[in-house]
């Protein structure tokens, strides 16, 4: 499993690749903050909101510590989805933050 850091991913937000962020947090863990360009899809959701992905785009994949993140990254990955985890996930999360 590709796995990225949270300083790589604020690297990859401000750098000309384009990377798509998905965090599988519950609505509750993101009520408290996430990082703005992030889309929130629930990790009991993304199976079903599969077509809201294009598997031409790079995603990093987040949640509160990295384990959720890692669940669904191997599960994109093993779609065919390119999926990176990061790692750490918002515990080690030091950029702005959207409510």
């Amino acid at each position: 499993m590709k796995e990225v850091t949270p300083d790589e991913v604020v690297a990859l937000l401000m750098g000309s690749t384009e990377v798509s962020i998905i965090d599988v947090r519950e609505s509750s863990e993101v009520e408290a903050g996430k990082i703005p360009e992030a889309m929130h899809i629930p990790l009991g959701e993304l199976q079903t909101r599969l077509a809201e992905l294009e598997k031409t785009t790079e995603y990093v994949i987040i949640c509160r510590s990295g384990n959720r993140s890692g669940i669904a990254t191997q599960f994109l990955n093993s779609l065919g989805y390119n999926a990176s985890n990061m790692v750490g996930g918002m515990l080690e999360w030091k950029g702005t933050l959207s409510k």
